[in-house]
């Protein structure tokens, strides 16, 4: 069964808590695709995990480039799954699809924007009511993250 997680983002935005989460990801062996809520995000994406840390970056590609299946990261406005990922991250409202085909799937939300907060509590209780186990993660005020649910 997948295991499903949201994550509330209150101390830190998308760019800075998302990168450390596909590290972790990775270091599981795990091929990721991350699904946003517009082109535009996606590609604002694609640039910052290229410079995200100068100690650092994150090998991917979008899924307009060639040769997916190659890449351990994809980002995608679509619901497909170019690399084979085993891990789903759904950013900006993005909305979940083809749950099952995943190990883990993890939806982060703003804390700060309304509209993605209302959407967030309609896919839990969504989710919830076909069955699926969640958990709700929330950001402390030094910006780890804390299990509240």
């Amino acid at each position: 069964m997948t295991e499903i997680l949201f994550y509330h983002l209150t101390e830190s935005t998308l760019e800075n808590a998302l990168p450390g989460l596909i590290e972790r990801s990775l270091a599981r062996q795990w091929k990721v695709v991350i699904q946003t809520g517009s082109e535009e995000r996606r590609d604002s994406l694609d640039n910052h995990l290229w410079t995200w840390s100068e100690a650092s970056f994150l090998a991917h590609a979008t899924d307009q480039e060639p040769y997916p299946e190659e890449q351990p990261i994809i980002l995608t406005t679509g619901d497909g799954n170019p690399n084979g990922a085993t891990v789903r991250f759904l950013v900006d409202g993005a909305t979940p699809r083809n749950v099952e085909k995943y190990d883990r799937l993890v939806l982060m939300f703003d804390g700060h924007d309304q509209q993605q907060l209302e959407q967030a509590r309609a896919q839990w209780k969504a989710l919830k009511a076909e069955g699926h186990t969640l958990t709700y993660w929330q950001q402390n005020a030094e910006g780890r993250w804390e299990k509240k649910a």
